[in-house]
């Protein structure tokens, strides 16, 4: 038996040099939305969708540039996922790492990685299939 049985996410925290940079980033890229900042304090919590993210300042951004497989990943509707692909490989200001359709594994679905500007590695999903619903 599990010492504690978790119920769903709260939320999650992507380390950023730059609230204000970052908020903008995430608003107009992913869509999400404010619910509290405090750039004074470094704390950005944005909704996504039902879910929190909190983005928090550091002093430095986080080396994951040969770490691919920490990245952060949002379910895009199906209807909505090929026409955000496209967007995100035409814009100059973002990173685009690359697209497959991964099937198989736990999280299944055609799947899109790019970076935000501090090199965090983003992810959107069409979610076809998922191991564990």
């Amino acid at each position: 038996m599990a010492l504690v049985k978790t119920k769903g996410l709260a939320h999650f925290s992507i380390p950023v040099t730059d609230t204000v940079r970052s908020q903008k980033f995430y608003e107009d890229v992913l869509g999400m939305k404010a619910v509290q900042v405090n750039h004074e304090r470094g704390m950005v919590f944005l909704d996504s969708g039902g879910d929190c993210v909190i983005l928090c300042r550091v002093d430095e951004p986080p080396n994951t540039a040969n770490v691919q497989d920490i990245h952060h990943a949002w379910v895009v509707e199906h209807e909505d996922y090929e026409n955000a692909l496209k967007a995100l490989q035409e814009r100059d200001d973002i990173k685009f790492l690359f697209d497959e359709d991964r099937q198989g594994g736990a999280v299944n679905g055609p799947r899109a990685y790019f970076n935000d500007p501090d090199g965090n590695v983003l992810e959107i999903i069409d979610l076809t299939s998922y191991k564990a619903g």
